[in-house]
């Protein structure tokens, strides 16, 4: 994760949610599965839960809706502040920091849950960065505390390294926004080139963005969870749960 990493997100921070359909609807779903996963781990709650790649808030603003305390973290300022924004105009308190993962400004045993959404650990690109960050997320969990990670499914992608995304189509009140991906691949690493195409002048605007990633397989990840300290880990795939990616559960 370099400062690559955080200008690719505090560029994307104002348009992120054009990534979605309904950016609402998608804060609605997720939180009812995260929420699910939380209660049904832990018992009923509320929780303490930190999302520690918070982004505009897709996961927290929709968790703090259902009456857990959140508190949110990411890497890019901007993406932080827009998810306390976005929040408050939704009437709920969801203060954020901007703060790696591996750096976490929190005090040892503070939250019930750890958060870490949306492929976001894997631009991390080595296995010591993810260590370390797995490790402070576990630093900042009480005892029997709960880590929930996404990513996409790598161990498929790796086989078939698919060169671009499908393109995702957007309604705005100035006309359809258009976002696709292309991948190069090299080795376990892939650049990521994020384009959207916004309607501008009768035409099309162009905004390119580029970042990394770590194609992350299920067993370095485990191991890389074994070697942070994390217990009882639980993969839990699209088949099972209806989610758009891979789950994977640990206790601290």
């Amino acid at each position: 994760m370099t400062d690559s990493t955080r200008g690719f997100y505090d560029d994307l921070a104002p348009g992120y949610h054009l990534i979605f359909p309904d950016w609402d609807a998608s804060i609605a779903r997720q939180a009812e599965f995260f929420d699910r996963l939380v209660r049904d781990r832990l018992g009923p709650g509320p929780r303490r839960v930190l999302d520690c790649s918070c982004g505009i808030g897709t996961q927290a603003i929709g968790l703090a809706r259902r009456g857990h305390r959140v508190v949110g973290s990411d890497l890019s300022p901007v993406a932080a502040a827009r998810a306390s924004a976005e929040a408050a105009a939704r009437g709920l308190a969801l203060p954020t920091v901007a703060a790696d993962m591996r750096r976490l400004p929190f005090a040892a045993s503070t939250f019930d849950a750890v958060v870490c959404a949306d492929n976001s650990l894997p631009h991390l690109l080595d296995a010591a960065d993810v260590v370390t960050a797995l490790r402070d997320m576990r630093r900042v969990l009480r005892d029997d505390g709960l880590l929930l990670l996404t990513l996409r499914d790598y161990d498929e992608l790796r086989g078939a390294r698919p060169a671009s995304t499908p393109p995702q189509v957007s309604q705005t009140p100035d006309g359809r926004v258009i976002t696709f991906q292309l991948w190069h691949w090299r080795g376990e690493h892939y650049d990521l080139e994020h384009f959207q195409l916004v309607p501008s002048d009768g035409g099309w605007a162009v905004r390119q963005r580029r970042t990394t990633y770590w194609a992350l397989s299920r067993g370095q990840l485990t191991v890389c969870l074994a070697d942070a300290g994390f217990g009882d880990v639980d993969w839990l795939g699209p088949e099972s749960t209806g989610f758009y990616q891979p789950v994977v559960l640990a206790r601290r």
